[in-house]
């Protein structure tokens, strides 16, 4: 019997580094130039095989350009397409040249070093597979290695990306991604690839509401079901970009990385620069399939508790906004606790002199005409009547109106010689100042201690405008070390406090990626809380990030967002897909509404080991019917949620298929009694109990009998 190939093996004869996950190979070999060039992504290939590859050589070679599949792209050679490593030395040259300086394999991470032939400057391109997952994580870390005071001085970095990917030759090409904005967060966009450069990025400090660094690329006839998926995503939290280039001769790749177009970062002596890890996986399986390897990424190696239940949450601020006292947050908490919520999360309005969004933030000390008692005792009662107690936080902005900013006002990110752009009257404070990460750190800290504070809402409500750093000697840092310093004041607080749980928010979905959910444990999806609209988002969403971390909220009907009325079964039956919360005005719920809102909590509860641990289909795409279906691991239980969110013709909808099942098993719904054929599920499908009308949906579950 063969023996199992090591998941990292490097060749130096051949040059050939090759990586292997349970379903796919990855293949790199070094170029007689010293550059590591892309070999081969996608399904398995022996080690032999991958040898005899000829080396990738594009049509269009020849005199004018060279167009090399290069791990990470300089801007030398008879290159032309987008650089990812982009240099300024100090006597004005630009660009490294690589010579090979060697390899370390330890385990499953593969570091490739490469030096400049003439100047001290020393890249690793960094690998790392597991053997539980098919995603391959890649980053790079540059190091400059002159002595201090010495004749090179520091180099300017225009860009330093994490890693560079190349599909195979394919007979068309099209780009999977994530638009939108705020309260449309997550709209999927299936374009086919122009021959062009095609930019994705935010330029905003935040990951985004109008782009998400994930991305998709399959030849066009890729469906849930069936066809190769290269896809791939970025684990960072403030601006990125990601450059997809399709030549006139076809050949695609992409490069991406953090940091927008415009910013620079000096590299001085001694220092060494380390990116984001930027991650690639391949299926055979269409975007199903590459949706779920995706998510068993997240649950196995990002997410900081995967092994814990979401709870289920109810939140005041639909019901408060700013008009916060703590006998109407009691009364609150006592109606939620009647629902089933498991968890209180008191929103804005709690602190300083927040009475509108014109003040206040920065100082996070209890409103005194408020909560004349501070907030202990609300937390006590929280905890009394059986739930977690959360709070609301904004820690990285700042009002003019506010003793944070009276006392301190060059903590913000802003340039002394523009006028600055206030988005919601608040500007943003710079984290990048180490003074400013332990004022936040200290304060989050002793917020979360003095309060018995079970689960933070961090939110960030407006991009950077005018960055400035004054008198600082390397202004751009802010882009980087402001992402980096939340991340560890995160980690601090988690590490501090191990019961504490965060939530990601940035007036909704506008900072949510694989570098946030490290160390949070959901994300709240959107501000717009409207169903309809939800079942797209959610769609979108579900193409990265598993349901666990997919804050969904029932909240009133008329909606707030959009002024649409919709049954309160149609709005649990949306948000019973992803994170169960309840954000509505209790007090003004009638009794049938506050008992129906507890039995299908209840029904929530029922479901929730599959939709936040289980294996997620999705059935239907967002349309005249919409299905999602979890399956428990071993797939002994089954969840469907199906939502119909207006009739056609008063005609019913046709059976929903359920491939995922198994043909020959049978299956019993325990709440109606019958027991189907899995032959007849899997190739004739289930009609879903819907009933009449428009906002229609409902709940079916399916059990595997004889078990």
């Amino acid at each position: 019997m063969p023996a199992t190939p090591p998941p990292v093996s490097f060749d130096p004869d051949h040059g050939l580094a090759v990586l292997r996950t349970p379903n796919s190979v990855y293949a790199l070999r070094l170029h007689p130039d010293g550059s590591p060039r892309h070999l081969y992504w996608g399904a398995p290939l022996d080690t032999a095989a991958l040898a005899a590859l000829p080396p990738a050589v594009s049509p269009a070679a020849s005199s004018f350009e060279d167009d090399a599949a290069d791990e990470l792209a300089p801007q030398t050679g008879a290159r032309f397409g987008p650089a990812g490593l982009r240099v300024r030395f100090a006597d004005g040259t630009r660009g490294a040249q690589w010579r090979f300086a060697g390899h370390r394999v330890r385990g499953g991470e593969l570091r490739l070093r490469l030096q400049d032939r003439r100047r001290p400057l020393r890249a690793e391109l960094c690998y790392r597979v597991r053997p539980d997952s098919d995603a391959i994580e890649r980053w790079t870390e540059l190091t400059h290695l002159g002595p201090e005071g010495g004749p090179e001085g520091p180099i300017t970095v225009d860009r330093l990306d994490s890693a560079a990917w190349r599909t195979p030759a394919l007979a068309d090409y099209r780009l999977s991604h994530l638009v939108g904005g705020w309260n449309s967060e997550f709209q999927l966009r299936r374009d086919r690839l122009p021959v062009a450069e095609t930019v994705l990025t935010s330029r905003r400090g935040l990951t985004g509401h109008h782009a998400n660094p994930w991305l998709a690329v399959d030849d066009g006839t890729a469906d849930e079901r069936h066809g190769e998926v290269w896809s791939t995503a970025l684990a960072w939290s403030g601006s990125w970009r990601i450059t997809v280039h399709r030549d006139p001769v076809g050949r695609t790749g992409w490069t991406g990385g953090f940091g927008h177009d415009g910013t620079a970062w000096t590299l001085r002596p001694g220092e060494r620069m380390h990116t984001p890890v930027f991650a690639g996986l391949y299926t055979a399986h269409g975007f199903g399939a590459s949706s779920a390897a995706w998510h068993d990424h997240l649950r196995r190696h990002v997410l900081p508790q995967p092994e814990r239940d979401l709870p289920v949450l109810y939140n005041s601020w639909e019901a408060t906004g700013f008009d916060v006292s703590e006998t109407g947050q009691l009364r609150l908490a006592r109606l939620a606790a009647g629902l089933g919520a498991e968890l209180f999360v008191l929103d804005d309005g709690w602190f300083g002199a927040r009475r509108d969004d014109r003040s206040g933030l920065g100082d996070w000390t209890p409103r005194p005409d408020a909560f004349p008692r501070g907030l202990r005792p609300l937390a006590d009662e929280v905890h009394r009547l059986g739930m977690e107690f959360g709070l609301w936080v904004e820690p990285e902005m700042v009002n003019r109106d506010s003793g944070l900013y009276r006392s301190h006002p060059d903590w913000v990110v802003h340039s002394p010689h523009l006028d600055a752009t206030e988005l919601r009257h608040q500007l943003v404070l710079n984290f990048a100042r180490p003074e400013v990460e332990a004022w936040a750190r200290r304060t989050l800290d002793a917020l979360v201690r003095d309060h018995a504070v079970d689960w933070l809402k961090w939110d960030a409500n407006r991009p950077f405008t005018e960055a400035g750093w004054d008198g600082h000697p390397d202004p751009d840092r802010l882009w980087i070390d402001h992402t980096r310093a939340v991340h560890r004041i995160m980690d601090g607080l988690r590490a501090d406090h191990p019961g504490l749980r965060i939530e990601a928010c940035a007036g909704g979905g506008g900072r949510v990626d694989l570098g946030m959910l490290a160390r949070t444990d959901q994300a709240w999806t959107s501000d717009n809380t409207d169903p309809v609209d939800r079942i797209g988002i959610q769609h979108g969403f579900s193409q990265l990030f598993p349901a666990r971390t997919m804050a969904a909220w029932v909240t009133d009907s008329p909606n707030p967002a959009t002024g649409r009325s919709t049954p309160l079964r149609f709005r649990f039956h949306v948000a019973m897909a992803g994170a169960l919360g309840i954000g509505g005005d209790l007090t003004t719920w009638s009794a049938e509404d506050l008992a129906e809102a507890a039995e299908l909590v209840a029904r929530y509860k029922q479901i929730r080991p599959l939709v936040q641990h289980g294996v997620q289909h999705r059935l239907a795409p967002p349309g005249a019917l919409s299905a999602v279906h979890y399956a428990s691991r071993d797939g002994r239980d089954h969840a469907l949620l199906v939502r119909r969110p207006g009739t056609r013709f008063g005609h019913p909808p046709a059976p929903l298929r359920l491939p995922a099942l198994d043909p020959a098993a049978h299956y019993l719904d325990p709440d109606r009694g019958r027991e189907y054929s899995g032959a007849a599920l899997v190739h004739h499908g289930i009609e879903a109990p819907l009933p009449a009308g428009d906002h229609a949906s409902c709940l079916v579950r399916l059990r595997r009998t004889g078990d």
